[in-house]
Parts: structure tokens; C-alpha cells; sequence
């Protein structure tokens, strides 16, 4: 069973094929021959099985959703929501080596599994490009199905996606005092952005405020007891109780209701009294994947719509998702500009990796490869500053390790870039921004020259 994943995961290609006879959503493919097929709003599905010698294998490939700009992250996010809710899994999936093709990285792993007396191997393949995601999953008890699995994948081509512009392409920032008092200790120039496209952002103790017109949007910071292991309608009811109910009174029409994919949209909803105000508002709390609890407050259920475009209270478990990008985009909206007062103290990023190595062949056991980072700016006065990147890979019992080192003096060349005047042997520029979490700020860092996916490295002020 081993030999037949790993041989069919490694041949998974994105080149076009010629005979392209299918589309769903984003992907066009070659049915196979003599499967059953099903399709529904979010997925279509391909199984055959031979009753007699009680063999199986059941393919799903899922239409394109939001997600984020890193594979392995959407890899692993996928794997936790979508494989875990749908089969018993025994331990944690053995990764292949990503693919990348046509602008797409594939990332895949898979694992044995147990389910309802069964036993059989699950693989996920999530496909990554422009902040959309694309799965496939694969359940099988047998390797008969082996070269019409591998010409399924070989045969899926992916559109190209056009690059995601940012939401702060001619950002004008303005150092204005929120509404609510800052902690003295914040101590960072700028508290408050105001976007091209009209939302204005202003740092707050417990939340992000990003206000237009008259729609308010609360990006809540984490707090403990808003996140666990629930039903969606118990997981929202507490989050409501902790994060939304103590600032109104006279709650109506209060209902949750969530989408059933792998990153599980959740919604709470209803009208109420605003104590600060007294006004009369309707409310929208919304958290999907890893984005995080985020408030929405409307005049009305009339103007939520006219903004995000759908009625939350028309929701069921089989919604389209993309219906929710609106929603799930306000968290680039935790976005602050950078001065060269901000630079101070021990600023660290980590970063740790292990890949375990079976051989294709004979399916054995190979060995763990590891890799493991930690790189780290001590700002100092007068804008000068030490770095240092601390690199360890390789097989365990073998592993290499590595440290360059850095000094130099930091120029901020705009609201949103900063040049460091040696990093490795050479001056370089990079994108920058803050964002914020509670008491604390995040540094957002992309080196302007190499961009690559876009991801933007973080930075934690060390202790």
C-alpha cells in the first residue's frame, strides 16, 4: 500500500494535457472510465470498488476556496479540518516533495485510516496559488486501483491566477488619535491607516477598528475560551458570550449557522442595543480557518448586505464559501505603516521543519531530515542594528549547522519600506509593515528585490 501512495503521489503533475474534455471550477481533467460520479455544490466525486474482493477507492476533488499564501500552511489546515472530520487518522501524514506548476504548488501527504471497521490509506494533495486553494483527497484499501488514480492526476490541469493586488497600493497614513486610549507602552508612530479604497484602521486595546461610511469592522484580538474543539453552534455561542454580548443589551433574532468545508465558516448573528451609543445595530461575528474571531456592526441588515454582498441569515452548511471572501479579507486590514522610532529591541523569527524519508521502492523507513531557523534583528540607537541567521538541516545524526552574521544602519525609505545597509553580504530593501495583537505588534518583513510567493516573514519582539 505504501509503494502504490508514494508512486502515484510523486507523479502528480499541472502541465496541460491534451485531451482536456472536463472542467469543474478551476480544474479540467479526464474523467476515469467506468467510475461512479457524483457531484455536488462544493466537490465531485469518483468511486469504484469491487464488491467480491471488497476493494475500494473513492477520489474527490473540491472546487477552489480562499486560503492562504503559504502551501504548507493550507496543507496543513486542510489536513486537520477536512482528512481528521472525515476518517479516523493514526498519527500525522508522511509529506511528499511539493510540485509547482503553472503558478500552482502542490503540497501532499497521506496516512493510514480507520472508519467504521475499515482499514485504508487517505492522501490529500492541496494545491496553492494566489491566496486559493484547491484539494484533492484519495481513500483506498488497495493498490488495484493504482493506473487509473495516476492518470487522474496526471490528466488535472489548473487556470493560471492573476496576481492578488494589495490592499494598500497608494496608502495615505495619518498619525490620528483613536477613539479609545492607547496603553502609553504601545509607543509605535502610527496607530492608524487610511486605505485607498475608503476603510480607515485604528489600533485599539482589544481589537482592530476598521470603519466606512456606516459599517464598523472589530478584528478581535485571540482571547482565551473563543477557540476549542466544539459544534459550530457551541464554538459561536461562546465566542458571542466573551467577545460581543458585554457591549449590548436587548438581543433578538439571534441564530448561528456555519458552512460545511474543511475551514468551516462560522457565523453569529442578530439585532441589538449598542451600549456606547444606544443605537439600535445589527451584528455579524465571523470566523473561518485561522483568520479569527471578526465583529461586524451595520445600521442594519439592509446595509450589511449592500457592503458584503449576501444576506448571513440566508446561510446554510452547503453555502458557496466564496460568499464569505468578503468577510475573511477584512483581516488585511491589521495593517500599520513603519517610522524609525519603531525599531527597537530583539525582534526574532522561527522557523522548524521535519520530513520523514521513506524509500519509494521497498517502502522502508529512510531516515528524518530536519530543518530548523532562527533569525533575529537587535535594533540599536542612532538606527543601527546587529543581525543574525542561525540555520540547522539535514538528517538527523547528520545535520549541518550554519550562522551569518550583520551590522549595518537602517533607513526608512517610505510608510512602508525599510533598507538595512548589510544582510548577507549586501545592502537590501524590504516591504514593511506592523500589525497588531493584544499589548503587542507583529513586524511584517519582504524583501522587495526577491518577493517570491509574497509571504511576508514575521517578527516577535524577544523578551
Amino acid at each position: 500500500m505504501n509503494k502504490f501512495i508514494l508512486l502515484f503521489i510523486l507523479s502528480i503533475s499541472f502541465a496541460a494535457v491534451r485531451a482536456q474534455k472536463k472542467t469543474f471550477d478551476l480544474a479540467t481533467y479526464i474523467a476515469p472510465k467506468g467510475w461512479k460520479k457524483q457531484t455536488t455544490v462544493s466537490a465531485l466525486q469518483f468511486t469504484k470498488e469491487n464488491v467480491t474482493k471488497g476493494t475500494y477507492c473513492t477520489i474527490i476533488l473540491y472546487k477552489a476556496i480562499p486560503g492562504k499564501t503559504d502551501p504548507k500552511e493550507n496543507f496543513t489546515l486542510a489536513w486537520e479540518t477536512l482528512i481528521k472530520e472525515m476518517v479516523n487518522i493514526s498519527g500525522n501524514p508522511e509529506i511528499q516533495p511539493a510540485v509547482t506548476e503553472n503558478g500552482w504548488t502542490a503540497e501532499s501527504g497521506f496516512a493510514p485510516f480507520e472508519k467504521e471497521g475499515s482499514n485504508g490509506m487517505v492522501v490529500l494533495v492541496t494545491s496553492t496559488s494566489q491566496e486559493k486553494m484547491v484539494n484533492i483527497v484519495i481513500l483506498t484499501n488497495s493498490d488495484t486501483y493504482q493506473k487509473e488514480v495516476t492518470a487522474f492526476l496526471e490528466s488535472i490541469a489548473l487556470q493560471k491566477q492573476t496576481a492578488v493586488k494589495s490592499p494598500v497600493r497608494k496608502t495615505e497614513v495619518t498619525n490620528v488619535n483613536p477613539p479609545t486610549a492607547i496603553p502609553a507602552k504601545e509607543g509605535f508612530a502610527f496607530t492608524s491607516t487610511n486605505f485607498d479604497d475608503g476603510w480607515t484602521s485604528t489600533v485599539q486595546e482589544n481589537w482592530v477598528e476598521v470603519k466606512k461610511a456606516d459599517i464598523k469592522v472589530l478584528i478581535h484580538y485571540p482571547r482565551e475560551g473563543t477557540i476549542f474543539p466544539a459544534d459550530p453552534d457551541v464554538l459561536t455561542n461562546a465566542a458571542w458570550n466573551i467577545l460581543v454580548a458585554p457591549r449590548y443589551s436587548n438581543l433578538k433574532n439571534y441564530k448561528t449557522s456555519y458552512i460545511s468545508t474543511y475551514d468551516r465558516p462560522y457565523l453569529g448573528m442578530g439585532t441589538a442595543n449598542e451600549t456606547s451609543t444606544g443605537k439600535n445595530v445589527f451584528i455579524v461575528l465571523f470566523r473561518q480557518g485561522q483568520t479569527g474571531w471578526i465583529e461586524f456592526v451595520a445600521p442594519d441588515k439592509n446595509a450589511f448586505i449592500r457592503q458584503f454582498k449576501f444576506d448571513p441569515e440566508t446561510i446554510k452548511w452547503d453555502s458557496e464559501t466564496a460568499l464569505m471572501n468578503p468577510l475573511a479579507n477584512m483581516t488585511t486590514y491589521n495593517r500599520f505603516a513603519i517610522a524609525a522610532s519603531d525599531f527597537k529591541g530583539k525582534w526574532t523569527s522561527d522557523f522548524t521543519g521535519i520530513q520523514q524519508m521513506y524509500h519509494v521502492y521497498t517502502g522502508q523507513y529512510a531516515g528524518m531530515n530536519i530543518n530548523q531557523s532562527n533569525e533575529e534583528f537587535v535594533f540599536k540607537p542612532g538606527n543601527t542594528y546587529n543581525w543574525k541567521l542561525l540555520v540547522i538541516n539535514g538528517m538527523v545524526g547528520n545535520a549541518k549547522f550554519a550562522e551569518v552574521k550583520s551590522s549595518g544602519k537602517l533607513t526608512v525609505l517610505n510608510n512602508w519600506q525599510v533598507k538595512f545597509s548589510m544582510i548577507e553580504e549586501r545592502a537590501r530593501t524590504y516591504h514593511a509593515f506592523w500589525s497588531c495583537i493584544k499589548g503587542a505588534r507583529i513586524l511584517n518583513l519582504l524583501d522587495a528585490d526577491f518577493p517570491g510567493s509574497g509571504i511576508y516573514t514575521r517578527y516577535g519582539l524577544a523578551k
